[in-house]
């Protein structure tokens, strides 16, 4: 219960002070002039103006509120470190039971995590704070109390922040940490196939000013490219050759310091676009024929492909009298193609070719070889390849994947795409493709040239399910082998036509390699906080994946079939940094956040970035290693921190549950005075 004077004048304020100010006038007007009674005649204007302003008893019932204090725990990456993470939820606890005893505090408890997605912001420890006391008044604020490593990054530069109270913080981890960190500087985004891409990077060892070398790890594509030494604390450059087009994922990982917190910030993972400058192709055709048309404009079609086209007009054999200038615009430069620049090829085509003596068979071993060694063969083959002048009969079979039957089928079939063909990328989801029973819905080719498969894989199938189409992988190269000439039928548009151009696309893709049209491959995506994980297998199952986080913690991932030759599985991503997955056979990486995220940039605990901030609130800051700190109610005008004690303001607000008023006089007993002091005043001035 609170009792205090109050007034409900029964005039306008404005009119009560009219009333106030006449009466003074008046007072002093004859005080000055040292008129009879005039004290008299002031104390009764006085009387008056008191009974105008009606004064009141009011009792208040008042019930007190709860000051309010934020206790922010820092669950950020940067706490992951050792038992960081541990110690802050052990000091919160017991915090929290300590000030659960005072029931005049009312606790509120939040948590800081990191973000993978959106900007780079960091701890965002205020963001915090002010979340959890918006909607509590400033004179119930008792302050907040903050559990970190002290890595925030949204502290006020100038101190002040919207606190109404004290900050009060409890540092975990040592002043006196070092640690190692890689920061990839600056890359390009895009690299041209073939050529050297640079990564300016740096290594620093904070804590310690010793002048050394860090060795880097490089990996490209999860394949390990060496290791290079490069300075501490001074910006070096390496070179990493970019060898297929799309994305080239590359790795590089500092070796560990001389002192070492956390291997986190050890690693980071540059993602290069490969882009094929001029993608250079030798199309060999063996005669004029329908279909030659359809691979000279697929070819030509594009502007980034070199094309090097030799049709064989005249055989060896032919004898008539026609000059050979009049056949063809130059000579067949066979040496200068298939010696001297055989390997400056990306891809070779041989279109109906066949053996007629034009090219030594020294020049099939060459082409053997440039096919081991990493080079792309297609073969288009027609009836020569069933004949005994057929390419199959040269040393080009050592890498071929069928043998000819000698059988040519000529009737009309649709392409089939095989089981294998549906789980493989160069055939899988192929418009018109059979599926689900379903015949194809593409036109009819009239020829396959029978053939007995001996290696790679059958993608589609003819007649009797005759191969049709073959790929194989041969050393460090790939062959595929078209056992057909008439795909021409489908880029005429007969019955409809098919997928052509996407087939062959598709086919010269996945002979220069492109990961995307690989067969086994494991990668991985991340978006909205998640990790997609991806294999592409022909196997009929998928081994699991072990899920490396940057922290290190791991995880096995079951996959899910989703569809042909497709596994997937996903998991949340919660840290910023280097995810690494592997089933044993493949890799893969994936990166959240940017290249050098806030989070750990500097994972070393610190007072210096919060120092000015509790300095400004009144607050103070104490390291966890040396105990943890009392907590004291105070004053707003008192200190509100010592050596071994973090105070939090009490600042006594209530709210009024109940008011009664009555008049400070009866109106019987107004009514005495105010015709008394008239009365006074009468006589006095009367004498």
């Amino acid at each position: 219960m609170s009792t205090s004077l109050a007034f409900a004048p029964h005039v306008p304020d404005w009119l009560l002070w009219v009333f106030i100010a006449g009466a003074a006038v008046i007072a002093i007007y004859g005080g000055l002039r040292g008129a009879r009674g005039w004290w008299a005649r002031g104390l009764a204007l006085g009387a008056v103006i008191a009974a105008l302003a009606n004064p009141m008893i009011v009792h208040e019932t008042r019930e007190g509120l709860p000051d309010v204090v934020a206790i922010v725990v820092d669950h950020s990456q940067s706490m992951s470190v050792g038992n960081r993470r541990a110690q802050a939820d052990d000091a919160a606890a017991r915090l929290k039971a300590e000030l659960a005893k005072d029931k005049s505090l009312e606790i509120r408890e939040v948590q800081i995590t990191t973000r993978t997605t959106g900007d780079d912001n960091g701890t965002q420890a205020f963001v915090a704070i002010d979340a959890a006391l918006a909607d509590v008044p400033p004179e119930r604020v008792a302050g907040a109390i903050l559990i970190t490593d002290g890595e925030v990054h949204d502290a006020p530069k100038n101190g002040k922040t919207t606190l109404h109270g004290p900050l009060q913080v409890v540092l975990v981890g040592r002043p006196d940490e070092r640690d190692r960190k890689l920061s990839v500087v600056s890359a390009a985004r895009y690299a041209i196939v073939g050529q050297q891409v640079y990564i300016v990077l740096r290594v620093d060892d904070f804590g310690t000013s010793a002048n050394s070398f860090a060795d880097v790890d490089v990996r490209v594509d999860g394949q390990d490219r060496g290791t290079q030494p490069v300075p501490v604390g001074k910006n070096s450059i390496i070179r990493v050759p970019i060898a297929h087009g799309g994305e080239n994922v590359i790795e590089l990982a500092a070796k560990p310091g001389p002192s070492e917190l956390t291997l986190q910030n050890n690693r980071a993972v540059v993602t290069v676009s490969g882009v094929r400058d001029r993608l250079r192709v030798l199309l060999v055709s063996g005669e004029p024929h329908a279909g030659e048309r359809v691979w000279r404009s697929l070819l030509k079609s594009d502007p980034s492909v070199d094309l090097v086209h030799f049709t064989i007009l005249r055989p060896p054999d032919k004898q008539d009298t026609t000059p050979i200038d009049q056949l063809s615009l130059i000579a067949f430069p066979t040496r200068e193609l298939f010696v001297e620049k055989l390997n400056s090829f990306d891809l070779i085509i041989f279109d109906r070719y066949r053996e007629r003596g034009i090219l030594p068979l020294t020049y099939f071993d060459n082409i053997a070889r440039y096919v081991e060694n990493g080079g792309a063969l297609l073969v288009s083959a027609g009836p020569e390849y069933a004949e005994p002048m057929s390419i199959y009969r040269t040393p080009l079979a050592a890498v071929l994947p069928a043998q000819p039957t000698g059988q040519v089928i000529t009737q009309g079939f649709k392409p089939m795409v095989t089981p294998e063909g549906m789980a493989h990328p160069v055939t899988q989801d192929l418009p018109g493709a059979n599926t689900n029973g379903k015949p194809p819905g593409w036109g009819r080719w009239f020829r396959l040239i029978g053939a007995t498969k001996l290696a790679g894989q059958t993608l589609l199938s003819g007649p009797g399910d005759q191969p049709l189409l073959i790929l194989d992988k041969v050393g460090k190269g790939r062959v595929a082998e078209l056992l057909s000439d008439h795909i021409w039928l489908w880029a005429r548009g007969f019955e409809g036509g098919g997928p052509d151009a996407e087939l062959l696309r598709r086919l010269a893709h996945w002979a220069m390699k492109e990961p995307e049209l690989e067969a086994e491959r494991l990668s991985a995506s991340i978006a909205n906080g998640m990790i997609s994980v991806e294999r592409r297998t022909m196997a009929d199952t998928a081994k699991p994946v072990t899920l490396t986080y940057p922290s290190g913690k791991q995880t096995t991932l079951n996959l899910e079939k989703t569809g042909p030759g497709v596994w997937r599985a996903a998991a949340k991503a919660g840290e910023l940094g280097l995810y690494r997955l592997t089933d044993g056979t493949l890799n893969a990486v994936a990166a959240a956040g940017p290249l050098n995220p806030k989070e750990v940039a500097d994972m070393r605990a610190t007072d210096a970035i919060l120092r000015p901030v509790t300095d400004a609130s009144g607050g103070s800051i104490h390291w966890l290693k040396d105990g943890l700190p009392s907590i004291r109610r105070v004053g707003a005008d008192r200190v509100a921190a010592g050596d071994d004690w973090i105070g939090l303001r009490q600042n006594g607000a209530y709210r009024v549950t109940s008011v009664e008023q009555e008049a400070l006089l009866p109106v019987w007993a107004t009514l005495v005075i105010l015709l008394g002091t008239i009365l006074l005043a009468w006589r006095l001035e009367g004498r």
